[in-house]
């Protein structure tokens, strides 16, 4: 093995961590000849992964020079990438888009990488791509450039992201792709996991799409990987790809994906689009069309709002959301070696699950009566035992779970428990009983969680011997599924408490934000403001279906009415009784909701197709006024509505700054990245300096400028 190259000839920009292109030469099996093995590396370990700014194109530019030049005179057969210990690389270096002020640097930035990634199809040997870990967008591009690839079967984060930030693969994705498996493979991976939640690919998929050509064990990747290419450069093994199938199917596929992004978006951003029409245009294209319609799209993409306030959201959900403002000292934590949990509901089986899942520790759920007890844990255990049938639980681990988790009706296994949680009725009373009842009988360290959606944290512990060690810990549902963790300080909540709530939910490997004790503190307090506008647009003869859609631009996960649905109405309705306590000028409470609630109606909507409409039997409850408004009067009312809450709650301290309103918006519930959460949207639209008579947040923060 030779050491070839380790610099670059251009220098970086001064905050770029370059990830040089590491060259050495190395003998392969068999005699197959020698191979140019390239290495990325950035000099970091794992937790800082390759990316790629103009520093690492140069670098990887240069060795190619190399490259060409030992393949031109015969002293390769072949080259080969391949990545640092568990990362391949992640692709471009995003922090610099923010110093880009015009379309054409945007092209440029992205024809330079088109210059220098192409190189590595076009050389007069074959190229191998070995992807030893993470690999996504232009790390993945860098993958699709070459001939042959192998990936690790422990490779994580496999993607081509860039739809859900307001890009396109934009370094050749967007045309190679589609062109090695089909336009409906590439939709699922290009549009429509990104605007899945930033679905990930496995490498199992990685292999069945036809991304990658081979799969092997991490423990021996590249020993195995170098094997498997002297085998092709020997024509022992044939690598055979189907070709795609560019006929009617194409089409079609382009517009299911389309249809997807309508669903998901309404047409409130524009990158799924562009994407869309990139692999659509990819079937007839050539390599030097498709490159430059990338460059095209990424200098239109670039310079817009949507993408500016994507990476605003991505910055906050990397950066802050692991990094929570106000959190006390860490060190300050107890260790937790088990958890109690009140109540046995779904909601408190859910925690159970979740608890037992991340913490591995004793789990002890207590209700009223023992058949509750019976179900909760009975579901809890039926849970894992679907975990182990889809093989993501060995059968051991399984059943030492099932172990851990154990009911009861009385309180006094909680005696040694670190943390008891709350999940019972939404009754100050009965929380205020429940957790009295748990301090007879917990240690005074014990700390106490309350998964209150909106009442005081400070009044349930206001009779307690130790209020200090009460804190709101408050989850969104579904628990599994939901990243955000609301964690409320109360009046006298102490810092070891609080300490020790952000570290559990940190290995409950949620995001959490710090909120004060105030009335549904951030999600429900916004959502529950949102929704009374529109519902009481409804209430005032406004047609169902023009409230229903009339927020359908903003691209939001679900239309208000849907939305009360899932979450219930009588927990919609008992929120924004709460809210109407604490703030009656501006929470109203609708009779129409009241009616169904006393009546125990459960069901809002029918169903016809996927067209919603009130339920017939819910209808006849209902009364409407003659005041109708129209769509965009119903969006601006309650985009107004949400300005003026959001301005209220920050200058009440309810958090710390307007990035953490978008952060719980985006994570508690599911709010788009190109909206940046709400308060860019909010900024951009003029509605801020309207409303509350200044921005959220500085121009250029989370906007072109």
């Amino acid at each position: 093995m030779t050491d070839v190259s380790d610099s670059t000839t251009t220098p970086a920009a001064p905050d770029e961590i370059v990830t040089r292109a590491l060259l050495r030469l190395v003998d392969l099996p068999a005699a197959a000849g020698t191979i140019a093995l390239i290495t990325l590396d950035n000099g970091f370990d794992h937790t800082k992964p390759n990316t790629f700014g103009l520093g690492g194109l140069d670098s990887l530019a240069e060795t190619l020079d190399h490259v060409a030049a030992a393949a031109e005179s015969g002293e390769i057969v072949a080259v080969a990438v391949t990545g640092k210990p568990f990362i391949f690389g992640v692709g471009a270096d995003l922090t610099g888009i923010g110093r880009i002020t015009s379309a054409e640097q945007a092209r440029e930035v992205s024809a330079r990488g088109h210059r220098v990634l192409r190189r590595l199809g076009e050389l007069p040997v074959p190229s191998f791509a070995f992807v030893n870990g993470a690999a996504m967008g232009g790390g993945l591009e860098i993958a699709l450039h070459c001939t042959y690839r192998s990936v690790s079967t422990g490779a994580g984060l496999l993607a081509l992201p860039e739809v859900g930030l307001g890009l396109i693969p934009g370094w050749g994705g967007a045309w190679l792709l589609p062109n090695l498996i089909g336009a409906e493979k590439s939709v699922k991976v290009i549009v429509e996991n990104p605007l899945s939640q930033n679905r990930m690919l496995k490498p199992a998929e990685v292999l069945s799409l036809g991304i990658a050509d081979v799969a092997f064990e991490p423990a021996d990747f590249l020993v195995q990987s170098l094997r498997w290419a002297a085998s092709v450069l020997s024509g022992e093994t044939v690598v055979a790809r189907a070709e795609p199938d560019r006929g009617q199917g194409w089409d079609d596929a382009v517009a299911a994906g389309r249809a997807f992004a309508d669903l998901k978006l309404h047409g409130a951003a524009p990158a799924a689009y562009r994407a869309l029409d990139l692999i659509e245009a990819a079937r007839v294209a050539t390599r030097d069309e498709g490159f430059a319609a990338e460059d095209d799209a990424i200098a239109e993409l670039t310079m817009t709002d949507e993408l500016r306030s994507g990476l605003y959201a991505f910055d906050l959900v990397q950066r802050r959301a692991k990094r929570p403002v106000g959190a006390p000292d860490k060190s300050l934590a107890r260790p937790v070696t088990k958890v109690g949990v009140v109540g046995a509901g779904l909601m408190a089986s859910q925690l159970a699950l979740l608890f037992v899942q991340r913490l591995e520790v004793p789990v002890l759920m207590t209700d009223l009566d023992q058949q509750r007890v019976d179900k909760g844990v009975a579901y809890v255990h039926g849970e894992i035992d679907k975990l182990v049938a889809k093989g993501r639980l060995n059968t051991d681990k399984g059943n030492r779970l099932r172990a851990l988790v154990s009911g009861s009706t009385t309180k006094d296994g909680f005696a040694d428990a670190d943390v008891v949680i709350e999940a019972v009725f939404e009754d100050l009373k009965v929380k205020q009983q429940v957790f009295a009842e748990v301090e007879a009988v917990v240690s005074d360290t014990c700390v106490l969680l309350t998964n209150t959606s909106s009442l005081s944290v400070t009044a349930m512990a206001e009779n307690l011997q130790h209020p200090e060690r009460v804190v709101g810990f408050h989850f969104f549902n579904p628990v599994a599924l939901m990243p955000l963790l609301e964690i409320a300080r109360a009046e006298r909540t102490d810092d070891a408490s609080l300490a020790t709530a952000f570290a559990l939910g940190k290995a409950l490997k949620k995001s959490c934000v710090l909120v004060k004790d105030a009335p549904a503190f951030v999600v429900n307090r916004l959502l529950t403001r949102f929704m009374g506008e529109v519902m009481a647009a409804y209430d005032e003869g406004t047609p169902f279906e023009v409230a229903n859609s009339a927020v359908d631009p903003l691209g939001l996960p679900m239309s208000p009415f849907v939305l009360v649905q899932m979450v219930g109405p009588a927990v919609a309705f008992h929120t924004g009784e709460t809210l109407h306590q604490a703030f009656p000028d501006r929470f109203g409470v609708s009779e129409n909701q009241r009616r169904m609630v006393e009546a125990g109606k459960t069901t809002l909507l029918a169903w016809d197709g996927a067209t919603p409409s009130i339920a017939p039997d819910v209808a006849e409850l209902f009364t409407v006024g003659t005041s109708p408004s129209t769509a965009d009067e119903v969006r601006q009312r309650a985009l107004d509505a949400v300005a003026d809450e959001a301005r209220r709650m920050l200058d009440e301290g309810v958090v710390a700054a307007p990035q953490d309103i978008d952060l719980c918006l985006m994570l508690g519930a599911g709010w788009p990245g190109h909206l940046g959460g709400i308060t860019p949207y909010l900024d951009r639209t003029g509605t801020s300096e309207r409303v509350t008579g200044t921005r959220f947040l500085p121009p250029g923060v989370a906007s072109v400028g």
